[in-house]
């Protein structure tokens, strides 16, 4: 039996999003499946025409936010899961290489987005003193590496925001988890940071088993059928075939001063 009936998804349009609405209706939830692509979610919902309901609905745009959930029918209005999964890179430059436009973007999506989302649903939650909220972060957020300066700073946020927000909910019944994966493949995440250049993503996944969106969805279901007592706080993970790097170093290098010119 569920405790949780209603979820909102956002990224649901492909890879973790699409799966994890597939799963969840799957077992009995109501979905509300969101995403900028209308037409990937329709093809979503024709599987589940009962469970999964889509949306379109562009994060970044707290107007389309607001009109969503005032525009919501009934017997999806009591949202009692937000899974704050939208979200992307862009570019792996090193930061004086990078665009600043790429940069805003990936600040739009993944903090405002997830900021905006949080701020909409969590009213209705607080009032029914039921909730949970669940925001997808990276092992990129506490394990920089080159050419994520941005991207691993605006999943840092996501951590810290979901920390805080267990914070703010103290003494009542919201759940916060923050989901950290690390190297994934079969999801859009590579190909929309290397511009569509399936040249540059195929090394990347080259002789790897690595998180599916199925494992990612596996785990959303199990921390939504949880014991309601019970908050996980955080969960990373990564595939067996990766691990920790630990700290580089750069040998001779130049502190020469001396103007050049």
């Amino acid at each position: 039996m569920n405790h949780y009936k209603v979820v909102l998804v956002t990224g649901a349009s492909a890879g973790f999003g699409y799966e994890i609405c597939r799963l969840l209706a799957k077992n009995g939830f109501l979905v509300i499946a969101t995403a900028r692509r209308k037409e990937r979610l329709n093809e979503l919902a024709k599987e589940y025409p009962d469970s999964i309901f889509p949306y379109a609905l562009d994060v970044r745009d707290n107007d389309s936010i607001r009109n969503l959930i005032e525009s919501l029918p009934e017997k999806l209005s009591s949202i009692d899961i937000l899974v704050n999964n939208a979200g992307l890179a862009l570019g792996v430059e090193k930061a004086q290489n990078s665009s600043l436009e790429n940069w805003k973007t990936m600040i739009d999506t993944n903090i405002l987005g997830v900021v905006q989302m949080t701020k909409a649903v969590l009213p209705i939650m607080i009032t029914r003193n039921c909730g949970y909220i669940i925001n997808i972060g990276s092992i990129a957020g506490s394990l920089p590496y080159i050419g994520s300066t941005v991207y691993g700073a605006s999943k840092a946020f996501v951590e810290q925001f979901s920390k805080n927000l267990r914070c703010d909910t103290a003494g009542t019944a919201i759940k916060v988890t923050v989901i950290k994966p690390g190297l994934c493949q079969d999801t859009e995440f590579s190909y929309v940071r290397l511009n569509g250049d399936k040249e540059k993503v195929a090394p990347i996944y080259a002789n790897t088993q690595s998180i599916l969106p199925e494992d990612i969805a596996s785990t959303v279901l199990w921390l939504a059928k949880g014991p309601m007592h019970l908050n996980i706080n955080e969960i990373e993970m990564m595939p067996v075939c990766q691990t920790y790097g630990g700290p580089s170093v750069t040998r001779n290098v130049s502190f020469d001063l001396t103007d050049k010119d």
